[in-house]
């Protein structure tokens, strides 16, 4: 299975769930020593070029002629694509000795400069329904605890009692609450990684939504409560990312929605274009 291309008549129906032109924004700013996973190299942004150093250089990187002083500041930004709320690419996750990811393989498709098949560019504009499970929403909890799983009969629960059906294509966010303690790294320390179960990813699955997305840095519960024979820990990457191409994003900002029980919406992403990257940060907007 690869994730399909959203048709015209898709785009033209997610443009009519639109009705009261409120944008919700959701992803946080990123900033220097922001909290990330563990295995991510640190966010850093550092100043490359600056008025005063232009000055005291006595460059003139538009020619002879600056009578008028003018200058400007750029910088150098030190990242992985997956700091903040990004997306993952189908050569993010990779199984087996054989390092196989959904669609290639280490040994055929891994250069020394990226992915050659999988990678970033080949993410499309996202312009599709999307609805929130808002699960300590349903619990009648602020978050849930750490470590905290969310069953597919959990989500079978809520969309039923929002009223709502997950249909092919759609874009499935759920939220935990653990981006309501942002960026307090003790407080989310202490509810980090609940999410779904594998039965909850089958779940989706089975419904054949085209990207799912959640509040926190795993989108999955950590560690996971049925890792198989032999143990993986994190069969929902797995089974979505790897077996099926089903997307995945995380970290994104989800409180906004769910104060306002927000559940079904216009959700847009735009990834960046970047070869070799394996995934894209993404400042995802929802759209009622």
């Amino acid at each position: 299975m690869v994730a399909r291309q959203t048709e015209a008549s898709e785009v033209v129906a997610a443009a009519g769930l639109v009705r009261e032109g409120r944008i919700y924004r959701l992803a946080v700013p990123r900033f220097p020593g922001m909290p990330l996973f563990p295995g991510h190299p640190p966010f850093q942004v550092l100043t490359y070029r600056s008025p005063h150093g232009i000055c005291v250089a006595a460059e003139e990187p538009w020619g002879p002629g600056n009578q008028a002083g003018l200058g400007y500041l750029s910088e150098l930004t030190m990242c992985t694509s997956h700091s903040g709320a990004h997306i993952d690419a189908l050569a993010h996750m990779t199984i087996g000795d054989e390092q196989r990811w959904h669609g290639g393989n280490a040994r055929d498709h891994l250069g020394d400069f990226g992915p050659t098949v999988g990678d970033a560019t080949e993410l499309e504009p996202i312009w599709r329904r999307g609805l929130l499970f808002d699960v300590p929403g349903h619990r009648g909890l602020p978050c849930l605890p750490k470590g905290e799983p969310v069953s597919g009969d959990e989500l079978q629960a809520i969309a039923g009692a929002k009223g709502f059906e997950v249909n092919p294509g759609d874009v499935a966010l759920v939220r935990t609450g653990y981006m309501s303690h942002w960026p307090d790294a003790e407080k989310l320390a202490e509810h980090r990684c609940p999410g779904p179960d594998i039965s909850a990813a089958r779940w989706l699955a089975d419904r054949g939504v085209y990207a799912v997305g959640s509040d926190t840095e795993t989108f999955e519960v950590q560690p996971a409560p049925d890792g198989g024979t032999p143990h993986n820990p994190q069969p929902v990457h797995t089974l979505l990312l790897i077996e099926l191409g089903i997307y995945i994003m995380e970290s994104l900002e989800l409180e906004a929605l769910a104060h306002d029980g927000v559940h079904e919406f216009l959700f847009v992403a735009l990834p960046l274009s970047v070869r070799g990257a394996t995934g894209s940060m993404i400042d995802p907007i929802a759209v009622v």
